[in-house]
């Protein structure tokens, strides 16, 4: 099997009808596999002062503590071997606690939260461990058809070293009922599936204070995490 059709069992297909997006910029021609080196790039690129202190903790940027129910989120990020990935950037970008971006773009009906940014980065340590302080992210309804909303969800943009190694996927929670009508999550092949869920380690978390959930990314391989979502 190449490495095309391996992914085909993993990622999202780019053209998934329900979900509507889809239809406008799924690709009309034929896909050109380019060599595995090209987008290499020799040593770090993105710079350790791009991220600061207190960049993976984004409850703290407030005047005040945003509101909803605060999180950590951790986990590991390997490769196809289980091996760590070391130094590489990971962001996130998210919803408040009612369901709303802090961007232009969301009119969704919904307060925002003036002490909650929705952005956050960090660097893996050397083990390829990332660790966010957040807030759980509200639902928000969509206009992807009648009575859509999505479910509660985290997005991630990994970057590697460099730009043109950008990859996204997204994260959810375990027990959400929304997920067996999101056209997002579910133009994930069905055994890929589980692996956007995140696990809650209840001890892992900061005791009084905030839940403990893990996530694990794996970029490559039969059990890599699913792409391009």
């Amino acid at each position: 099997m190449n490495d095309l059709s391996s992914q085909a069992a993993i990622d999202p297909p780019y053209l998934y009808p329900d979900y509507r997006g889809t239809r406008l910029r799924a690709p009309r021609e034929p896909l050109l596999q380019v060599p595995r080196d090209l987008l290499d790039v020799a040593g770090p690129r993105v710079p350790e002062g791009f991220v600061r202190s207190g960049d993976n903790d984004l409850t703290i940027h407030g005047k005040s503590a945003p509101m909803g129910e605060k999180m950590l989120l951790a986990g590991r990020l390997l490769d196809a071997s289980g091996r760590p990935i070391r130094r590489s950037l990971v962001e996130v970008w998210q919803a408040n606690s009612s369901g709303r971006y802090a961007h232009a773009g969301d009119q969704h009906d919904a307060p925002l939260d003036p002490n909650f940014p929705g952005v956050g980065r960090t660097f893996t340590d050397d083990e390829g461990w990332y660790k966010f302080v957040t807030i759980k992210p509200g639902a928000y309804p969509w206009p992807n058809h009648p009575f859509a909303w999505r479910p509660q969800h985290i997005h991630f943009s990994l970057l590697g070293n460099a730009p043109v190694q950008r990859l996204v996927t997204q994260m959810y929670f375990p027990g959400d009922p929304l997920l067996a009508l999101d056209p997002i999550f579910n133009s994930v092949p069905e055994a890929a599936r589980p692996r956007m869920i995140c696990s809650l380690v209840v001890n892992s978390g900061i005791e009084n204070v905030a839940l403990g959930y893990r996530f694990d990314i794996v970029l490559a391989g039969a059990k890599s995490t699913p792409l391009g979502i």
